[in-house]
């Protein structure tokens, strides 16, 4: 047993990184000044998108998106049950309805297949989420949404680095959002982005994330000086700050180190489980390169004799920080009070009750990775039936 606790995610900051908020902290802003620009401009090159907006946090990201989507009341939105539940909240909080549609099995990714079987006249917009890092199926998203008409809001939460068929996730569809929170793949502490290739859906994004307030000459009604201002829609205080924007900066640079790190481990962890008899290693798709945000492992209980919860118990007093990610965003006491209780998507439930997740964070030492394969043979191997 490790002598302290593996986290399954964790930040890495340098004194690069608290040199460049030290900066900022000695400048004359410390709220919307020049480094939210140069952060948006860097991070829309990175991932090859022509514009980039600095908010809040990831799930500020999505309300906003949500928002410049335009979905509303009686309008609907499909989406995965396997994730995060502020993917699917950002729809409700527009009084927009969710569709959950079912995963692939393979991939843990909404299936296009499932999408159009959910398909209403009042279908708005499609929310795929780059379950792990793993690109969802964009092409075949992209070709439902041409036919019907429908927004793309890809949640890229896990996804920063993630590329699909040679194109980096962020740059595809009509929306992409991200989130910086310490686990994920480059922080700001609290923070997010949204990416888009349209200046509508851009200048959308900047009104809402700031009470909906312009100074924009162009843009307003009236005209009545340089003190002036507008409000033209309800927006709300969604900024990001320039101290937040500076360790942003800092992080891009030393991303793809991140990046490159995540798939060692990953590579590691499928060369030591390959042929391990009760686990399955995650899928990965021809012509697409995860960005690791998490490892997760899929237990075949069938040939085990202890249910998940006992071996993820095993694993917590090896003092290895493992997780489960995520419980049905339907299953959630809110959604099941709120006209949900009906939702049944059958290979979602049973992954819900069979998956891990590993420590998974640029930091992890060779040993690290080593404590963790050891900890997951040994347990299976004693549960073996």
């Amino acid at each position: 047993m490790r002598d302290t606790v593996l986290p399954y995610g964790k930040q890495w900051l340098d004194e690069d990184d608290i040199a460049a908020v030290v900066e900022v902290l000695k400048s004359d802003y410390l709220t919307t000044g020049p480094k939210i620009e140069e952060f948006e401009k860097a991070f829309a090159q990175y991932v090859g998108a022509k514009y980039a907006v600095t908010i809040a946090n990831g799930t500020a990201a999505l309300h906003a998106a949500c928002f410049a989507a335009g979905i509303q009341a009686g309008e609907e939105v499909i989406t995965t049950p396997i994730t995060f539940a502020a993917s699917a909240n950002a729809v409700l909080y527009c009084g927009g309805t969710l569709v959950f549609a079912d995963i692939d099995a393979a991939t843990y990714n909404i299936d296009p297949k499932e999408i159009r079987k959910k398909l209403t006249t009042k279908t708005k917009a499609i929310i795929p989420v780059h379950f792990t890092g793993q690109p969802c199926a964009m092409d075949e998203i992209s070709e439902i949404a041409k036919e019907y008409n429908l927004t793309v809001i890809e949640d890229a939460a896990h996804a920063v680095g993630a590329d699909y068929r040679g194109k980096l996730i962020g740059g595809i569809s009509d929306m992409t959002t991200f989130s910086f929170h310490p686990v994920k793949h480059i922080t700001t502490g609290e923070g997010g982005m949204i990416t888009t290739n349209e200046e509508v859906l851009y200048k959308k994004l900047l009104l809402f994330r700031s009470h909906g307030i312009t100074r924009d000459e162009a843009m307003m009604l009236d005209h009545q000086g340089p003190w002036y201002y507008e409000q033209l829609e309800l927006g709300y205080n969604y900024r990001m700050t320039d101290i937040q924007a500076a360790l942003g900066l800092s992080q891009l640079k030393k991303a793809n180190k991140f990046l490159q790190r995540r798939r060692e481990i990953a590579e590691m962890y499928t060369a030591a489980f390959k042929d391990t008899a009760g686990l399955t290693v995650p899928f990965q798709q021809d012509g697409c390169n995860s960005s690791w945000h998490l490892y997760i492992i899929r237990l075949n209980l069938e040939q085990l004799k202890s249910d998940r919860k006992e071996i993820f118990n095993a694993l917590r007093r090896e003092n290895i920080g493992v997780n489960v990610h995520y419980l049905p965003v339907y299953k959630h006491p809110y959604y099941q009070q709120n006209g949900y209780q009906e939702v049944k998507c059958d290979y979602s439930e049973d992954l819900y009750s069979r998956i891990i997740s590993l420590p998974i964070f640029p930091k992890m030492t060779n040993q690290d990775v080593q404590d963790v394969i050891s900890s997951v043979k040994t347990i299976l191997e004693r549960n073996e039936k």
